[in-house]
């Protein structure tokens, strides 16, 4: 009887694993349908860029995943630093009221913290960052990081712990679907997703990053 316990208590976690994706092309509720039928539970479109615009397609995106009847649908920053791009604050500000506006909302914000025209003062990144989460929790909004090892490494210096109470999307294509290979940056000890391969012709045809939740 122990042992069919400790069979069944085994399935039980192994089955609590979860597969998702992210992308920046246009989606149709239709093919969400599909996604999820193929056994996708979480979705994460673009819903700003790196150009300093709402992205509007990811917005839609996150309209029709909904609509589609995923419930865990999430949406990303990748942040503007040019001189040109709104503040932080703003970059948040503008998606968030630009979901409210389209009449749906993200789980999680996540914050796009890779290596693309940051500037080398860690000082002044770390406070780009911390004004993006401010906005958002003012916001009251669920908001995560994006990012990995080497990307906090040169962008923030692997001693800034700030933003470590936050869950981590941690970004490493070693084709695995475990985190066994991470090493600990930032005051995480452990991710809550690993973005395990890169762009690729995902379920429905549909080019994606593969992700999984343990």
């Amino acid at each position: 009887m122990k042992l069919l316990v400790s069979v069944l208590l085994f399935v039980g976690v192994a089955s609590a694993a979860r597969n998702g994706i992210d992308f920046i092309q246009p989606v149709s509720v239709a093919t969400f349908e599909c996604i999820h039928k193929a056994g996708y539970s979480f979705v994460i479109p673009r819903v700003f860029t790196s150009v300093g615009t709402l992205d509007h397609t990811g917005i839609n995106n996150v309209k029709n995943a909904r609509a589609a009847g995923l419930t865990d649908v999430d949406g990303y920053i990748f942040p503007c630093l040019a001189s040109h791009c709104p503040s932080a604050a703003s970059q948040v500000q503008q998606t968030l009221n630009a979901l409210k506006s389209a009449g749906t909302h993200v789980s999680t914000l996540w914050l796009d913290i890779e290596r693309l025209a940051w500037p080398a003062n860690h000082a002044s990144n770390r406070a780009f960052i911390e004004a993006m989460v401010k906005e958002a929790e003012a916001m009251k909004q669920q908001v995560g990081i994006y990012s990995n090892y080497y990307n906090w490494q040169d962008i923030v210096g692997l001693d800034y712990h700030g933003q470590s109470n936050l869950m981590l999307w941690w970004a490493t294509y070693d084709g695995i679907k475990d985190f066994s290979k991470f090493t600990p940056f930032g005051g995480w000890t452990r991710p809550t997703i690993h973005q395990w391969h890169g762009t690729t012709t995902g379920p429905c045809g549909v080019s994606v990053d593969l992700n999984y939740v343990p």
